[in-house]
């Protein structure tokens, strides 16, 4: 199975992977929305660092999740 039928699988099947990719994705919305922005607030760069690493962790946990159904498959 790859990556792509494994993350579609537990999209279907896993609500803490479903729930980590919608906030996953709803942190890249936020982040299209600043980076149309032609100048940030100091305030608004420091959401920018904050979405960007809350974004990263998320990412590291979907992996995380992957890797351990992949293992116990």
């Amino acid at each position: 199975m790859d990556e792509q039928e494994l993350k579609a699988l537990l999209l279907r099947e896993s609500a803490e992977f479903r729930r980590t990719h919608d906030d996953h994705q709803a942190c890249e919305k936020a982040l299209d929305t600043i980076r149309g922005k032609s100048y940030l607030t100091p305030a608004e760069a420091d959401e920018e660092r904050e979405l960007k690493k809350k974004k990263l962790a998320l990412k590291d946990r979907m992996y995380r999740l992957m890797s351990e159904y992949a293992r116990t498959r």
